[in-house]
């Protein structure tokens, strides 16, 4: 480590006796791993050193902006409207980045809509509109700003230019049971957003089973976390906390989704989607601050088919056919309720194994998934069943995959007696802004 500014020793050293890190070496420590000077065991132990004992706001924001530092950042000053994204931290059902781009750029907002592919039980937004036949997710710069500005939204994937150093240390969080860090959750996802350049962020934090975070306490946490890093970045950050116990509408898997989410952009669609699409839409719309936007009802856009219309030429701009019919998994078994009574649980986090399991995700990043492989509803908590009545369809092109995926299943269902009711949660349980 001949002529460099610091010693990785010391820095961990550092943080392990619960230290603050300097500018200094933040800045340098991540310069120096990008370029390949400090090593992966050294910035493994650092991340568990900052897992363990925490960073402050200050330490959190220069480590963001390091990150963002360490690749190219975009800038959408040009378009002749306003940009407003939106970041979820993942579910199982979670399609709503598909109807949400389209229907905030029918309102007169730009959506470039960085996103990315899933992995474990949590599908990826790139993975579900690949379902669509033709259908691309890289684009260049200039293809995503010429369609930014012609058609008002994109979803595509974040090319490689866009914080490089949190790719290499997301890798090392995989490997080193350090993802739970929330300096570094929040770093990473906020690292990227910021350096998209977009003027307004809102986050969809979610919170349950079938959440990355399971408890309210540490999903507010993190929420505060990173309205914070947005603040402090110049960026209109607002952040929803949204309940993920039970799966969002009436599919997890990659073409079923897509399915449900064009029944949506219709005016139709589960109503649980539609209420949350609105809600984020809403704030997109506000923190956007469009002039006469109070006067803007999105649902009046979903209602009268401008929303569609953005979405079909959304699609059609990078190279999909949105009349195109959808691919159907070969292969199909029923889940049938086990008594009569209500509905009363419906496992989030099983509902996503098992659509996994089907072949919707990836174990590993080179997995290939199926389109048409998930899980279809046919009851959500709160319906009344029968012994023997259908509640779930199981996807897939490989009918030996059912046993796993039923093994998952095997304690997702709650049926109480006749009169229960389930515990009610509203979708939006808290809204976290700028202190």
């Amino acid at each position: 480590m001949a002529n460099e500014q610091f010693d990785a020793v010391d820095v961990i050293a550092t943080k392990r006796d619960r230290g603050r890190l300097s500018d200094a070496q933040i800045d340098w420590v991540i310069d120096a791993y990008t370029r390949g000077a400090v090593a992966d065991e050294q910035m493994a132990s650092l991340a568990m050193a900052i897992l363990l004992n925490g960073m402050d706001r200050a330490e959190i924001a220069r480590w963001t902006g390091a990150m963002i530092a360490s690749g190219e950042r975009m800038d959408f000053s040009g378009l002749s409207r306003p940009t407003a994204d939106k970041h979820s931290t993942g579910g199982v059902g979670d399609k709503i980045t598909l109807p949400l781009a389209p229907l905030v750029a029918a309102c007169g907002v730009a959506v470039p809509q960085l996103s990315g592919r899933g992995l474990g039980h949590t599908g990826g937004t790139l993975d579900k509109l690949e379902a669509i036949p033709g259908w691309r997710a890289a684009l260049s710069n200039d293809e995503m700003m010429a369609q930014l500005e012609d058609v008002g939204a994109v979803i595509c994937q974040a090319g490689s230019g866009l914080a490089p150093a949190d790719r290499k240390l997301y890798a090392l969080r995989d490997v080193t049971a350090t993802v739970e860090a929330i300096p570094l959750i929040a770093s990473s996802i906020m690292s990227k957003k910021i350096a998209e350049g977009t003027g307004a962020l809102v986050l969809d934090v979610k919170v349950g089973s079938g959440a990355f975070m399971k408890d309210l306490e540490r999903a507010t946490e993190l929420a505060r976390t990173m309205v914070a890093l947005g603040t402090d970045a110049g960026v209109r950050t607002v952040a929803l906390l949204t309940d993920m116990s039970t799966p969002l509408g009436l599919t997890a898997g990659n073409a079923l989704e897509v399915r449900e989410s064009v029944e949506v952009l219709a005016g139709g669609g589960p109503a649980d989607v539609v209420e949350l699409t609105l809600a984020l839409a809403r704030e997109m719309l506000e923190a956007a601050r469009v002039p006469g936007t109070a006067t803007i009802d999105p649902a009046d856009a979903l209602a009268d088919g401008r929303a569609m219309d953005t979405w079909r030429r959304m699609i059609a701009a990078q190279g999909g056919d949105p009349d195109a019919p959808l691919p159907y998994a070969r292969h199909t078994e029923q889940v049938l309720a086990p008594a009569d009574g209500v509905l009363v649980g419906l496992d989030a986090l099983a509902v996503g194994v098992a659509a996994w399991r089907l072949g919707a995700g990836r174990a590993r990043k080179e997995d290939v998934v199926q389109a048409g492989a998930g899980v279809q509803l046919h009851a959500k908590p709160g319906a009344r069943v029968r012994a023997g009545e259908l509640l779930m369809t199981l996807h897939t092109d490989t009918p030996e995959r059912f046993d796993r995926a039923r093994e998952a299943l095997a304690d997702a269902v709650t049926i109480a007696p006749e009169g229960s009711r389930p515990a009610g949660t509203a979708i939006v349980l808290d809204r976290i802004v700028a202190v």
